[in-house]
């Protein structure tokens, strides 16, 4: 249970990747961490892109802050894209990179990361559906499974769940 302390908040929204969101749930649990499901609004359930699972939020924008988190995790999907037009949300996003703490992205959910303005000059994955959008925001786009640079961990795709959750894992331990 090495995450027994840790405050893990992790972004969920319409569309979002199931095994992106449940997997590396399930991963964080078994370690030990808080998870703080947050979306678009509290309350709210929200269905997978493959229709097949559901998620819902306990918190929504602006309800937790980077003092209350000790990592934010965001799965893909076609949630991110939505996600990313919550200015609470980009927010989070800056000031945790700010503090140095850990931030996770894994397929689309660089999307997030590119609109909070935080990749420029360093190195991330993900699907190649964004891959146009993270150069454009002047990441140093590599095709990696997953690794950790500084403070951000990045996993490509759901294949890459493993890989992603071992970066994690070591990340925050």
């Amino acid at each position: 249970m090495k995450m027994r302390d840790k405050k893990i908040g992790m972004l969920v929204g319409p569309g979002f990747e199931d095994l992106e969101f449940w997997a590396v749930w399930m991963r964080m649990k078994e370690e030990g961490a808080d998870i703080k499901v947050m979306g678009s609004e509290a309350g709210k359930t929200y269905t997978s892109k493959s229709g097949g699972l559901t998620a819902s939020s306990d918190y929504g924008p602006g309800d937790l802050g980077a003092d209350d988190l000790d990592a934010l995790l965001v799965p893909g999907g076609w949630a991110p894209d939505s996600l990313r037009r919550i200015p609470e949300y980009l927010s989070l996003i800056r000031e945790m990179d700010r503090q140095g703490k850990v931030l996770g992205f894994i397929c689309h959910a660089g999307w997030l990361a590119a609109s909070a303005g935080i990749v420029k000059g360093r190195k991330a994955t993900g699907s190649l559906g964004i891959k146009d959008d993270m150069v454009n925001a002047g990441a140093l786009w590599t095709d990696e499974s997953a690794f950790t640079e500084g403070n951000l961990v990045w996993g490509r795709v759901v294949a890459d769940i493993p890989n992603y959750n071992r970066e994690l894992v070591a990340a925050l331990s």
